[in-house]
């Protein structure tokens, strides 16, 4: 077992440029399948969740090799269309290759998702949709065996909420599929649109990407492409909240800030000054944060569920009272016992959190709770006076690439011990 070790109070300041998405970087792999020759995807950033998604590929039948930050996906004419259990528990976007199993092998066999245990996350979007298309679902235990037997076709799909996972796997089940699909209350987020150029690219004929309806236009087949993944909003962010609660003064490179508007503005709410150029962002914090009020997490273009956990933590020393609403997940506090341990002082009760900000917070022995919790232990060590130490980084590692390092390069006194 690994365990980060931070000797907390020490100012950030310099430049980086953060990974590519964890959040972009698992539908793309899953997207790959669906090609008919080799695909190339750079800045893939070197994650438990990629390795998770890169074992998925190569038992389907793909190849795959990596180099760096690069991997190259050759697909198999012959795709698999069964997933065993082991692979399918390792995170939860692994349902994400339901649709493009289904639509390259016209059926598919696979149990349930795993991943962070944030309350209840169900596929019945997925599903419907799936079922609206032409697929025949039936559910054994905690298995799916899913059909179609006359192909996939065209859909109108309207969408009770506008679920990311969803949205993915109508667009991967849509492009090969007979006929025009139109999804109605699809997701925004830039992830989903990050899935769409690449689709795109390799021949898919989608519009609307980054609205809230969508048309696809199912093709004959899809061809390889070389594709660069999006960068990582929510590690940015972390990264933002790791400066902010060490009065630093951090620049981070290859960003597109456009995506970050709602998490940006809680960082000025909170008296940072930020200097924003179209792929950069520069944050000046002051000696003592502000509160920052009122965070609601919402889908895109609102505040993001995962970021949430990191702020959490940034406004734990802020000077005031502020006030999270999660909306998305209902069990997205777990991290806030770790912090309280830390010398925290936040209040929950149901999606609500009320934090109460102290002069500092000491460092103590910690565990990640889940993969975002994880990033708000991160920073608050960061933050805290002494010795802080994580535990159970495999949660953390699922999307956060060897964090130490970046950290270091800022300042930050962190290292990991095996």
């Amino acid at each position: 077992m690994s365990k980060l070790v931070i000797n907390g109070g020490r100012r950030l300041e310099g430049e980086l440029t953060p990974h590519g998405a964890k959040n972009s970087a698992l539908p793309l792999l899953a997207a790959t399948v669906l090609s008919s020759s080799p695909v190339i995807l750079d800045r893939l950033p070197m994650l438990t969740d990629v390795e998770a998604s890169v074992a998925i590929l190569t038992h389907l039948g793909c190849t795959v090799h990596r180099d760096g930050n690069s991997v190259e996906v050759i697909p198999s004419a012959e795709c698999a269309n069964s997933i065993p259990e082991h692979l399918m528990r390792e995170m939860r976007s692994s349902i994400v290759f339901l649709g493009a199993v289904l639509a390259k092998a016209g059926s598919a066999r696979l149990c349930f998702p795993g991943g962070c245990e944030l309350g209840p996350r169900p596929i019945d979007l997925h599903l419907q949709a799936l079922r609206q298309m032409g697929a025949e679902i039936r559910e054994d235990g905690c298995a799916l065996h899913c059909a179609a037997p006359k192909g996939l076709h065209g859909a109108r799909i309207a969408l009770s909420f506008p679920s990311v996972g969803a949205t993915e796997n109508v667009l991967l089940a849509a492009v090969l599929a007979k006929g025009q699909t139109v999804l109605s209350n699809a997701a925004k987020e830039p992830e989903i649109i990050d899935l769409c150029t690449f689709l795109n690219a390799c021949g898919a004929r989608i519009c609307g990407a980054g609205e809230s309806v969508l048309y696809i236009e199912g093709v004959e087949r899809l061809i390889g492409c070389r594709y660069s993944v999006m960068p990582d909003r929510i590690e940015a962010a972390t990264f933002l909240a790791a400066a902010a609660v060490t009065a630093g003064d951090i620049t981070l490179h290859g960003l597109k800030p456009s995506h970050m508007t709602a998490v940006l503005s809680v960082f000025e709410e909170a008296g940072c000054t930020l200097h924003i150029r179209e792929n950069s962002v520069r944050l000046k914090a002051p000696a003592r944060l502000s509160r920052v009020g009122l965070i609601r997490t919402m889908p895109y273009p609102g505040f993001p569920t995962d970021a949430q956990a990191p702020i959490m933590a940034m406004t734990a020393v802020a000077s005031g009272t502020s006030v999270i609403i999660e909306n998305i997940f209902d069990s997205r506090y777990k991290h806030v016992c770790e912090l309280v341990r830390m010398g925290a002082n936040i209040k929950t009760e149901g999606r609500m959190a009320v934090v109460e900000g102290v002069p500092c917070l000491h460092g103590a022995s910690v565990c990640c709770t889940d993969l975002r919790g994880g990033a708000a232990l991160l920073v608050a060590g960061i933050a805290a006076q002494g010795v802080t130490q994580i535990g159970r980084l495999c949660h953390l590692d699922r999307g956060y690439a060897y964090p130490e390092k970046l950290l270091t390069q800022l300042g930050a006194d962190i290292k990991r011990i095996n």
